[in-house]
């Protein structure tokens, strides 16, 4: 007698099939992807344009040499290589100061539009509500993800910066208290990217609608930016000393290096300035500033949050 067929085994399904990657985390990177990529560029961007600042930074000295008309024996001030080594290395770290110390901007626009406002206005944030994620879990993610590149991003370039300024020659990179240069080259540059992503969030919670808060966002930044600008000789103790101006023989004039904050037209009062030792306790008190700013914005977005959802 002919045994029976046995039948195949059944087919297992893999227990290894390929994990996607889930959960609240995931879903925002896959949400503001197109913004992390333009972060990403525009970041690598100017620091590949430091860079070949820096490389230039040698010509550009060399450059710096005294011109003059025909027969007097000088390089000619029309030349090209007399001129354009210095030119563009002077205009290009002038443009990159302003672009890293203007990044605030863009972020405060994009953290109240698209980060916040947006959600709230189109019901993703209540359908995620209902998800088993909670408000609070919801607003704590969406502000710390994009902070991790922002600050990682902009410390980055506030680095490169002041590399590629090398010696720091003001005559090439601008004296160290013009408003761009002071914000590009230490830390108030990464507080103040933060803030904007503070006060963006804290605009999009307030509004709802995202494009009401994208201008929230930006106007808030600009007040912050400019009302820091227009203080921040007070914001440490300056140097007081006689006019240097005046009648007696042994005053010396100011060097170019200080940062002269009253009496510049010599007129026998008192005249105050920044030495410029008091770069960095000028930049830690305005950062704290920022900081504490930042602080209260997203504060006061939970706060937010919190009631409106109680």
């Amino acid at each position: 007698m002919s045994a029976l067929p046995t039948a195949p085994a059944a087919t297992r399904p893999s227990s290894r099939a390929p994990r996607r990657p889930r959960g609240l985390l995931w879903t925002v990177l896959r949400l503001h992807r197109p913004a992390l990529i333009v972060w990403v560029l525009a970041s690598a961007a100017i620091a590949g344009y430091l860079i070949r600042l820096y490389a230039l930074g040698d010509e550009a000295r060399a450059g710096m040499s005294v011109c003059g008309s025909p027969g007097t024996g000088l390089p000619l001030c029309s030349a090209v290589d007399a001129i354009t080594a210095d030119e563009t290395y002077t205009g290009g770290l002038s443009l990159m100061a302003t672009a890293v110390s203007y990044l605030m901007f863009p972020v405060a626009a994009w953290a109240g539009g698209a980060l916040i406002g947006r959600e709230l206005e189109s019901g993703t944030a209540d359908l995620a509500w209902t998800q088993s994620v909670t408000p609070t879990r919801w607003l704590a993610t969406r502000l710390a993800v994009p902070a991790v590149p922002i600050t990682s991003g902009t410390g980055v370039l506030v680095l490169v910066h002041n590399w590629a300024r090398q010696d720091g020659d003001p005559n090439l990179t601008g004296d160290w208290y013009y408003p761009d240069v002071f914000l590009a080259t230490g830390p108030a540059a990464v507080a103040y990217a933060l803030a904007g992503l503070a006060l963006g969030a804290f605009a999009g919670m307030l509004t709802r609608r995202a494009l009401p808060a994208a201008g929230l966002g930006f106007g808030a930044a600009l007040v912050l930016y400019n009302a820091l600008n227009h203080y921040r000789e007070d914001l440490w103790p300056q140097v007081t000393r006689p006019d240097p101006t005046g009648p007696d023989p042994t005053r010396i004039g100011l060097p170019r290096s200080v940062w002269q904050t009253g009496n510049e037209s010599g007129t026998g009062a008192p005249s105050s300035f920044h030495p410029q030792s008091h770069r960095w306790p000028l930049h830690l008190m305005e950062t704290g500033i920022v900081l504490a700013v930042a602080v209260a914005a997203t504060a006061a977005a939970f706060a937010l949050l919190r009631r409106r959802t109680a």
